[in-house]
Parts: structure tokens; sequence; C-alpha cells
């Protein structure tokens, strides 16, 4: 049990030193990293359509997507996720972030995700980008869609203000919340 608490211990420094230094200042080359979250966002939402029936829909109605094609998360006990993506606008890039968060629970090991948020009004999405840090749950609820039964799109769910999607290699992600995910602009 020491162990582990030492382990939690240790962890959490970690995760609080790498809130206070920034490696997204050390980017070498801006216009090279744009072009890899594009890259990287375009496959994601490619994924997004075919594995999730309703979605090209829903995407089509937001007034703006953010896209997080790859949110690796870690830890034991406590840990940590972090990702790079982009802000969709009529399938345009408008704008570059990243995003953070901790958690901590039962978990061991590490993963990797794709997150999707679509402002689905423009007084969301007004809102999103008018902010210098925004969270998921503090800032705006999130209601992250899952397929149903009959792999059709929770119309409830699918009528709020901000929703999203969680994709793993494994499909879309049930039953699971994003709130206390930050996301920031990238100086890109």
């Amino acid at each position: 049990m020491f162990k582990q608490s030492l382990i939690a211990v240790a962890l959490v420094a970690a995760l609080g030193a790498c809130s206070t230094t920034n490696p997204d200042n050390n980017v070498e080359n801006p216009a090279a990293e744009r072009m890899t979250i594009d890259r990287n966002t375009d496959a994601a939402m490619t994924k997004l359509y075919a594995q999730v029936p309703g979605s090209r829909e829903m995407v089509r109605k937001a007034r703006g997507v953010l896209v997080f094609p790859n949110v690796v998360s870690a830890g034991l006990v406590v840990g940590g996720s972090y990702g790079k993506g982009e802000l969709l606008v009529d399938s345009r890039p408008v704008g570059y972030y990243r995003t953070t968060g901790i958690s901590a629970g039962l978990l061991a090991g590490a993963d990797s995700k794709a997150v999707y948020v679509l402002f689905m009004n423009n007084e969301s999405l007004d809102k999103f980008r008018a902010s210098k840090g925004w969270t998921a749950g503090a800032d705006a609820s999130v209601s992250v869609l899952k397929a149903g039964a009959d792999a059709g799109v929770d119309t409830q769910t699918a009528s709020q203000s901000v929703v999203g999607y969680v994709l793993t290699n494994a499909g879309l992600m049930a039953n699971l919340s994003i709130d206390g995910t930050k996301v920031t602009p990238l100086p890109l």
C-alpha cells in the first residue's frame, strides 16, 4: 500500500510539473505541426464517419467541430491525458488546440482515443472561441453521444448545444464523460 501511495504521489508531481511548462512553445516548425494535425484530423473524421452511423449528419448540423485525433491517457491510480487537435468550421481548420486532463480511480496502463466535440449552435461555438481556456463540464455541458441498440444516435442527447463522441481502437465508447477536460489554444 505504501508503495502504491508513493507511486501516486510521484505521478501527481510529474503531472503538476507538466502543467507548469509548455512543450508546445518548443515547436520547431509550426507549419509542419499544423499539417500533421490537419492530416490526423482528416483521418479521425473518416474513422468517425465509417464507425458511427449518424455521425456525418451530426457533424453537418454542427456550427463547429473540435477534433483531437489522438488523446493519450496513462497512469497508475492517478493519470493524465494529452492531445493536440483543431477546430473545424465549415470543414476548414480555424484554430489549433491542446487538451489535458487528470483522472483518478482504477487506472493502470495507457490508451489512446479520438475525441470530437460538436458545437451545435452559434452561441456555444462563440463562447468556446472567445475563451482563453475552456473546460468541458464547467464552461459547457457536453453530452457524449452513444450508439443505441439500433446504431442510431440518441435523439435526446443529440439535441444538446454541445455534444461529443469518443472513439478508441475498439470503437465508440459508451457511458463516458469528458467533463473536466481542459482545452487551450496552441500557439501555432
